[in-house]
């Protein structure tokens, strides 16, 4: 059983009350670029274990009354059709998908923004589809010399060109589908916008990792480095704080190259900069609310390793860089650790040599045990290691059928005869599908599909790619899942 590492409800305490600190420091109108996710952060429950993966919402809902989101979105990337990777939908229809998030959490939303707008065709449409959904668009454009040709950047032809964002209310946090979305450039519009009205607001921002009063290579740290390996961020010693004040603390690389510039944008609306240096800006409470350092450093190395086989496995699927894996492997050997520390590898890799090199799954159970899946008739790996993880969690024996063979093959002849599939076994979501059918009339199935839930946290890998499919489900349920770099056939089309 993996220990508790991370207090989340002293970090939920403490976050919001540095958020109120901040906002009164600036007259009581603070502009919060947040970074990274508001919701289903999963990363940070993996690295900090106990950190609920949707505790900066919940911390924004301890203070919703003075909260204010809005959404700021490229028109570029509306133009391409860019898209979430993690959730195959485009960050166009993601806004919509945030907004209907927040408001079911009780968060006001006042607008969307739609950023770096040449009068995009697709860009253009979506306006006109928020508008009609009674959402307020704001329109900010791309501004020559950005960031750096700050006098003008700082004039009527830069950020004056931009709409000012209509807001009532203390905390208007800037949030974003992704990254790239121009986040820094609205936060620091509105502010040209507000001293333009001689209005008083600040800026701060609100980034989870690197955490910033913890060692450079602290695996937590590491960890994040392995996370955005793709994205070459580096974190670095910030240099301006410990010329300011003598203490050394971490950021990365792109704040530390921006800071002149953005302090100069600062100096030139305000007359006077608030920061000394990017930790400064920064408002993240996270590592004060490590209660376990041991706890949290460990499953830090595991998420390293995990982020080396998914880039093993991007760069296998044609979408990542072999400079990514190379950055991965040079962070393991910084953390002393290697492949071979992930148990579930061997053991998936060795059911499948047992079987002829067939598809296998291994599944490490809450207590240290660990199950195995192969392929089948009936059920493919993936299937068969959740079927026999619930039932070594029941108690159960291994050999024991669930599910009736009368239910099975009604979904295979689905499968292969009505919708014309090639491969006629279960995927996850199908076998999940048939245990409850069976555990409507079978108390022993009831018993075994009670027990999925009790998977939440566990890892597990797999000898080849799994489908979507497949990886979403063990997703859904909370199962840290890697694979082998390579796919079950050597078709050139992978569904």
């Amino acid at each position: 059983m993996k220990r508790t590492g991370f207090d989340n409800a002293a970090y939920i305490s403490r976050q919001s009350e540095q958020i109120r600190k901040r906002i009164n420091e600036f007259g009581g109108k603070l502009y919060l670029e947040f970074g990274g996710k508001l919701f289903d952060d999963f990363h940070a429950s993996r690295v900090l274990p106990g950190f609920a993966p949707d505790s900066k919402l919940q911390m924004l809902k301890s203070i919703a009354e003075n909260v204010e989101v809005v959404i700021v979105i490229s028109s570029g990337d509306i133009e391409s059709n860019k898209m979430r990777r993690d959730l195959g939908i485009t960050y166009d229809a993601d806004v919509l998908r945030l907004i209907d998030a927040y408001r079911a959490s009780g968060l006001y939303v006042g607008s969307v923004v739609l950023s770096q707008f040449k009068g995009q065709p697709a860009a253009q449409a979506f306006k006109e589809k928020l508008e009609q959904l009674g959402i307020k668009v704001f329109i900010h454009y791309p501004i020559e010399g950005y960031p750096y040709n700050v006098t003008h950047i700082v004039s009527d032809k830069g950020f004056g060109k931009n709409d000012f964002i209509e807001t009532t209310r203390p905390l208007v946090v800037i949030t974003a589908p992704g990254p790239g979305s121009g986040k820094m450039s609205t936060c620091l519009s509105q502010l040209y916008h507000e001293n333009q009205r001689s209005n008083k607001a600040g800026y701060a921002k609100f980034e989870t990792f690197p955490v910033w009063n913890l060692p450079l290579k602290h695996p937590v740290n590491l960890a994040y480095e392995a996370a955005t390996a793709d994205l070459n961020d580096v974190n670095m010693i910030d240099p301006y704080h410990l010329e300011a004040y003598g203490v050394t603390t971490v950021n990365y690389n792109r704040d530390v190259e921006v800071f002149p510039v953005l302090n100069a944008i600062f100096e030139k609306i305000e007359g006077v900069s608030p920061y000394k240096s990017p930790t400064d800006m920064g408002v993240n409470m996270a590592g004060y609310a490590i209660c376990d350092d041991k706890a949290v450093k460990e499953a830090s190395k595991e998420e390293i390793v995990r982020r080396y086989f998914a880039a093993m496995c991007d760069f296998a699927m044609g979408r990542g860089k072999q400079e990514a894996i190379d950055k991965i492997v040079s962070l393991m050997n910084q953390a002393g650790i290697s492949i071979e520390d992930r148990k579930v590898i061997k053991a998936a890799i060795d059911r499948s040599n047992a079987t002829e090199g067939q598809p296998a799954v291994a599944i490490e159970l809450p207590d240290g045990r660990i199950v195995t899946g192969k392929t089948s008739n009936l059920l493919g790996a993936s299937s068969a290691a959740l079927l026999n993880a619930a039932k070594a969690i029941a108690g159960l024996p291994e050999d024991l059928l669930m599910i009736a063979p009368s239910i099975i093959e009604p979904i295979q002849e689905l499968k292969t005869g009505i919708l014309k599939g090639h491969n006629p076994r279960l995927h996850s979501d199908e076998t999940l599908i048939a245990l409850s059918m069976s555990a409507s009339t079978n108390p022993v199935a009831k018993k075994a599909l009670d027990a999925i839930e009790k998977l939440k946290g566990c890892e597990a890998h797999s000898t080849v790619i799994l489908s979507q499919v497949d990886s979403d489900v063990y997703r859904k349920i909370g199962i840290n899942l890697t694979c082998e770099p390579r796919y079950q056939t050597k078709k050139l089309y992978h569904k």
